[in-house]
C-alpha cells in the first residue's frame, strides 16, 4: 500500500480529520486532546457501522489493533490503516517491529514512549488540534480535529 490517504472519521459532537502518507504515524499529545476518543469511535464504528451513529470515509478500511487481536489482524489483513492507542505491550517488541516492515498496511500509533524497533521518520510524527467549525460542516456544536506535524520547520545544521 502506498500513497496519501485521509480518514474522516466524525458523529454528531466530533470530527477527526486525518491525512497519512507513509506506513506509519505517531500521534502524540497530551492528555484529553482526543487521541483516546478517536480510537473508541473508531471501535464502535466497526462493531456495528450501520447503527453506530458515526460515520468513517475512508477509500481504505481502517482497523484498531489491540493485545488480542494484534497477531491475527495484521497476519489476515491487508491494504489497511490500523490503529494502535497507547498502552500496547506489543508496541515494544521486536516481533511487532518485525511484522510491520514485513507489511503493506499502514499503521497510526497513539504513543509518547519510544519505540526502539520500529523505524519511523520524525516529519510523521503528529498532533492532534482543534480546528474551527464554521464553513463546510456547519454544526455549530462539532468539535472537529485534525492532525498536525509536532517537528516541522526544523532547522539542520
Amino acid at each position: 500500500m502506498t500513497g496519501r490517504y485521509e480518514i474522516v472519521l466524525y458523529n454528531n459532537k466530533i470530527c477527526y480529520r486525518l491525512d497519512v502518507k507513509r506506513n506509519i504515524s505517531i500521534l502524540r499529545g497530551d492528555s484529553a486532546s482526543g487521541k483516546s476518543e478517536l480510537i473508541r469511535l473508531l471501535e464502535v464504528y466497526n462493531s456495528n457501522p450501520s447503527s453506530s451513529g458515526i460515520t468513517l470515509i475512508c477509500e481504505k478500511k481502517c482497523t484498531v489493533l489491540n493485545e488480542e487481536n494484534w497477531q491475527i489482524f495484521t497476519q489476515s489483513y491487508t491494504d489497511r490503516i490500523f490503529f494502535i492507542d497507547a498502552g500496547n505491550g506489543f508496541l515494544t517488541t521486536p516481533d511487532f517491529a518485525d511484522t510491520v516492515k514485513k507489511s503493506d498496511n499502514y499503521y497510526i500509533i497513539i504513543n509518547r514512549e519510544e519505540m526502539p524497533n520500529i523505524s519511523y521518520c520524525i516529519d510523521d510524527i503528529y498532533g492532534l488540534r482543534e480546528i474551527s467549525n464554521s464553513g463546510e460542516y456547519r454544526l455549530p456544536k462539532r468539535i472537529i480535529n485534525e492532525m498536525y506535524p509536532l517537528y516541522e520547520n526544523l532547522v539542520t545544521l
